[in-house]
């Protein structure tokens, strides 16, 4: 039996795994988790990320229904960071607004990404809108 600890700390931020959760409808609660497995979080920006998201859509099968809405995808958001409390809102986290991710050209480390962050995509209209007026939608 090993001795190292189980926990994120293990792989380094130049190999992290990243949770993208693709948002496609706020009201509706559509959306659906990208793992990037080996992301070098002091290489990549917030532009590359925001590109190979849109690239993996538009290529992987079980991706078709995001295929629409994915060009108006325009903003990142931290979700969640390993070892931290959680949100109660299962679509996106509504609060720490600081967690925007609005410079592209900055690397995610220097936003505090580690192994295991958990990052939404989504349009930023839909959010404000849904953020005014945050009801569900069920069908």
């Amino acid at each position: 039996m090993s001795s190292d600890p189980l926990t994120s700390t293990t792989r380094p931020v130049t190999d992290a795994v990243v949770t993208v959760r693709v948002i496609k409808s706020f009201p509706h609660r559509t959306v659906k988790n990208m793992i990037l497995p080996h992301v070098d979080l002091t290489a990549m920006t917030v532009g590359d990320l925001k590109e190979i998201v849109r690239s993996e859509v538009q290529k992987q099968g079980g991706w078709k229904p995001y295929r629409s809405c994915v060009a108006e995808l325009d903003t990142l958001k931290i979700y969640t960071q390993p070892h931290a409390t959680k949100t109660m809102n299962l679509i996106i986290n509504m609060d720490n607004e600081h967690w925007m991710l609005d410079d592209e050209s900055k690397k995610l480390v220097e936003y505090g990404f580690a192994n295991e962050t958990e990052v939404s995509f989504f349009n930023r209209v839909g959010y404000e809108e849904f953020k005014a007026n945050p009801e569900e939608k069920w069908l």
